[in-house]
C-alpha cells in the first residue's frame, strides 16, 4: 500500500486549501482513513478520519466546522478541505490507513500505512 499526499502550500489566514491522498495497493473503500499533522516540536496529533463506506467521519474538536474530510473510492483517494485557516494550522500533514475495520480512529497506532506528508503554512 502507497499513499501520495498532495495540495498542502502557502495560504494567508482565513484562507483555504483542500488536501488530497491518493492510495495504491490494498482494497481502499474496505479501510478507514485519517489525517494527522505534526507541528515543529510537537506530537503528530488527529486532525479528522474516515470510514471506509465514508458514512461516517470523526474530528478533532478544533477542527470541528472548519475542515471535512471525504472520500471518492472510486478514486482511492480521500480529501481534507480546509477553510476558515488559521496560523496554528501551520504543520505537516500526514494521511494514513488504519490496520483494520475496528479499533479507534484517533490513535496513531491504529494505522499501518502512511503518506510522506505534505507541508501547509498559514501566515498571519
Amino acid at each position: 500500500v502507497q499513499l501520495q499526499a498532495s495540495g498542502g502550500g502557502l495560504v494567508q489566514a482565513g484562507g483555504s486549501l483542500r488536501l488530497s491522498c491518493a492510495a495504491s495497493g490494498g482494497i481502499f473503500s474496505s479501510y478507514g482513513m485519517g489525517w494527522f499533522r505534526q507541528a515543529p516540536g510537537k506530537e503528530r496529533e488527529f486532525v479528522a478520519a474516515i470510514s471506509g463506506s465514508g458514512r461516517s467521519t470523526y474530528y478533532a474538536d478544533s477542527m470541528k466546522g472548519r475542515f471535512t474530510i471525504s472520500r471518492d473510492n472510486a478514486k482511492n483517494t480521500v480529501y481534507l478541505q480546509m477553510d476558515n485557516l488559521k496560523p496554528e494550522d501551520t504543520a505537516v500533514y500526514y494521511c494514513a490507513r488504519k490496520k483494520s475495520g475496528i479499533g479507534s480512529y484517533y490513535y496513531t497506532n491504529e494505522y499501518a500505512y502512511w503518506g510522506q506528508g505534505t507541508q501547509v503554512t498559514v501566515s498571519s
